[in-house]
């Protein structure tokens, strides 16, 4: 029988001409089959238990299945039998987030450069037996819809002061025209942090939608509905202030959304697997290697021969849309809070406190904050404004605010040796060196902190240069401390012009004093 099994039709005749009763000779020149081929076929008809009529009658599946052999696959050898002994490797990993058959086949050719191609390494891997389910091909309308959801899986990173692995919900954004996608994974999934990463998708793509397709999350979707969803304040100004409509899915149907749900799996594939085993150690690190295969993504040709998602983009879309607005839309809340004896207000989000000016204690306040600034209001004034902060139980506070014993002692809390010298050094040479000799005076050099301070005070009292010719006659001798430099300048004896006598360049006559003489 020869290698290539007849057809059909070629099987019924032969199944006829058996039937009527010819020879395998007869057969063979009746149908183009040599009389092996006849003899096998009248073998296998005999094996099935039917009689011709019978076989005959059967459905050319059924016939099939009577008349023609499946030979068996031989056992893998050589580079197939490496494939299929890493095969447990390949299933763990391809249940890692956005692994897939293409991107182990790439391993697996820098690990054997003369293996397999792709199409025999996915082979292995073929899922059998699965009815296949039609979808629906909707045409997208350019510059229209950009379609919003978070993914199932968040990406992460490493504390590196507790070990502590750090998941951040990753928010993807995709054009359903062009499929230019956005990829940010945020710190929180609040409102608040939600905003300012939409209003940094827009600034990527450079441009405004027509209308924004959100799934039916909290934070922009109050009430879920079928026909008539109800949003949040937020979300109503977000698109009011870009000239956005803005729509939701609904509920229970993920094929509403049905582009950025294939980019979320495609994100999994080009942005979480390549950065899988890189130790990232802060949310900033993590941002900024997601964006870095971001920008991979979408200038990479989508198929074979056909343009980028950017090009596409920038070629049939961004032509038909309205430009950004002149200032990104900012989150704007609002809560009360009372001044405390700290001349501090908590913002009770964040549980961190955040200073006003002294004078304010124990007043009213309105606290208007967004993700970037926290400002504080007393009816319209505006007394005190910070950069944000999230780190709860810590304080913000700065220097104008504290009284000004608070802030002496904050700096002199704060003051080191260095910083003395260098205040001495404006003044003079000499106040520089009786302020070295007082630092090294102490064992602990903070217990001379006080008396630097209140040597250096002294230039205000008096005048720098009094202080200046005070600290050159203190200089001179064995000893010196804040009060002989106090004296000297209360004294005026910095303004005498003759140097002090020497009491000790003569000795006076004695009869008591024995001279060389004595000593020979």
């Amino acid at each position: 029988m020869s290698n290539k099994p007849k057809t059909m039709l070629q099987i019924r005749k032969i199944i006829q001409y058996l039937s009527d009763g010819y020879s395998a000779r007869k057969i063979s020149e009746m149908v183009p089959a040599n009389r092996r081929t006849v003899n096998a076929y009248a073998e296998r008809a005999e094996a099935s238990g039917l009689s011709y009529e019978a076989l005959l009658l059967l459905k050319d599946a059924e016939l099939e299945k009577k008349m023609l052999s499946q030979k068996e696959k031989p056992a893998p050898t050589g580079r197939a039998a490496f494939v299929v002994s890493q095969s447990a490797y390949y299933k763990k990993e391809l249940q890692r987030p956005g692994v897939t058959l293409y991107q182990l086949w790439q391993e697996y050719l820098q690990k054997n450069p003369e293996g397999y191609g792709y199409s025999w390494f996915c082979e292995q891997y073929a899922k059998t037996g699965k009815t296949p389910t039609p979808v629906y091909h909707e045409e997208n309308e350019p510059g229209k819809t950009i379609e919003i959801d978070f993914a199932g899986k968040s990406l992460s990173y490493v504390d590196v002061i507790t070990g502590e692995v750090i998941a951040c919900p990753t928010l993807v954004c995709t054009w359903a025209y062009s499929n230019l996608t956005y990829v940010e994974p945020l710190k929180s999934a609040r409102l608040d942090l939600l905003i300012p990463a939409l209003n940094r998708m827009l600034i990527y793509s450079g441009a405004v939608p027509k209308e924004s397709l959100f799934d039916n999350m909290k934070q922009m979707v109050t009430k879920a509905d079928r026909y008539e969803p109800s949003f949040t304040e937020a979300a109503e100004a977000w698109g009011v202030h870009n000239r956005i409509f803005i729509k939701a899915t609904r509920p229970g149907k993920p094929k509403d959304k049905p582009t950025v749900e294939k980019h979320v799996d495609i994100a999994y594939t080009h942005i979480y697997a390549p950065i899988r085993d890189v130790l990232i150690t802060s949310h900033e690190q993590l941002v900024s290697l997601a964006l870095t295969q971001l920008e991979v993504l979408n200038n990479r040709p989508q198929y074979k021969n056909l343009p980028s998602r950017r090009e596409r983009f920038e070629r049939d879309e961004k032509p038909l849309l309205r430009p950004l607005p002149d200032h990104p839309f900012v989150l704007k809340k609002s809560t009360n809070a009372k001044v405390k004896p700290n001349y501090h207000v908590i913002l009770g989000e964040d549980w961190h406190q955040y200073s006003v000016p002294w004078e304010y204690i124990g007043q009213q306040t309105r606290i208007i904050y967004d993700s970037e600034v926290v400002e504080v209001f007393i009816g319209l004034k505006r007394i005190a404004v910070h950069k944000r902060c999230f780190r709860q139980n810590r304080y913000t506070t700065l220097e104008e605010h504290m009284p000004e014993s608070h802030l002496r002692y904050k700096q002199q809390r704060g003051w080191s040796g260095d910083d003395f010298l260098e205040q001495a050094s404006r003044i003079g040479t000499e106040t520089s060196a009786s302020i070295e000799r007082i630092l090294s005076s102490k064992s602990f050099i903070e217990q001379t902190y006080d008396a630097c301070l209140g040597t250096l005070r002294l230039a205000k009292k008096y005048d720098p240069e009094r202080l200046e010719a005070a600290c050159k006659r203190a200089n001179k001798g064995i000893r010196i401390n804040y009060k002989t430099i106090q004296n000297i300048l209360k004294n005026n004896l910095d303004q005498e012009p003759s140097e002090p006598p020497d009491l000790f360049a003569t000795l006076p006559e004695h009869d008591n004093i024995r001279g060389a003489e004595s000593y020979r």
